[in-house]
């Protein structure tokens, strides 16, 4: 998808729109085929009662291009949602969470903690990790933005969280507090399959059946 693309528009009132950025130096070279934005795709669709409508992009590790696509998908194409996957260690080329937080008007610090408590599960380098969240907002629309990993097994784990023996969430996935999120900006109302992601809302925000 090009820059000059205009607004998605949606379908139906409760359509999320979703931006999907992968960052990466060889992906966006042609080096190697990037698997960040399929592992997006793949969990969204699965997880959500209502298919989403994606918008795609794939840039180098550079914070002006990084910021450029975010910039884009919030602002001229209307996104409700933006996931970033890739460039978040500590390496010298990896300068996603610069690149988000330069455009952002407030930090959503409690998913990059819970996000980190994920993976501590299963490495003790995940507290090199520096995924940052982010709300972005314009004159008449609000989008949450959130940095992933980049290895799709990761991917999944973080947004899923980790289910204990009984099939119950043993420790919570950050996904589970999207739904609420995206209530709070204006978003539109986010329904899951419990079976792969419970959201949570308080009762005061749960939408009678049939609504």
């Amino acid at each position: 998808m090009t820059t000059q693309q205009q607004a998605l528009v949606r379908t139906h009132p409760d359509e999320l729109l979703v931006g999907l950025v992968s960052v990466s130096d060889r992906a966006s070279a042609g080096v190697y085929q990037d698997q960040g934005i399929p592992a997006l795709r793949e969990w969204l669709e699965a997880a959500l009662l209502r298919p989403p409508q994606f918008a795609t992009r794939l840039v180098p590790d550079e914070p002006s291009r990084i910021s450029a696509a975010l910039t884009d998908l919030v602002d001229t194409l209307g996104c409700d949602l933006v996931l970033t996957t890739g460039g978040t260690g500590p390496a010298r080329r990896d300068v996603t969470p610069e690149a988000t937080l330069a455009v952002a008007t407030r930090e959503m610090p409690g998913f990059g903690e819970q996000m980190r408590q994920i993976s501590l599960k299963f490495v003790p380098t995940a507290i090199l990790s520096r995924q940052v969240a982010v709300i972005r907002e314009t004159a008449d629309h609000a989008a949450l933005i959130i940095n992933l990993p980049g290895q799709p097994k990761a991917i999944k784990e973080t947004l899923e969280g980790l289910k204990g023996g009984d099939g119950q969430a043993a420790v919570p996935g950050i996904f589970a507090a999207v739904p609420y999120c995206i209530d709070l900006i204006g978003g539109p109302y986010i329904e899951t399959r419990e079976e792969v992601i419970k959201a949570f809302r308080p009762k005061s925000a749960i939408r009678p059946s049939g609504d």
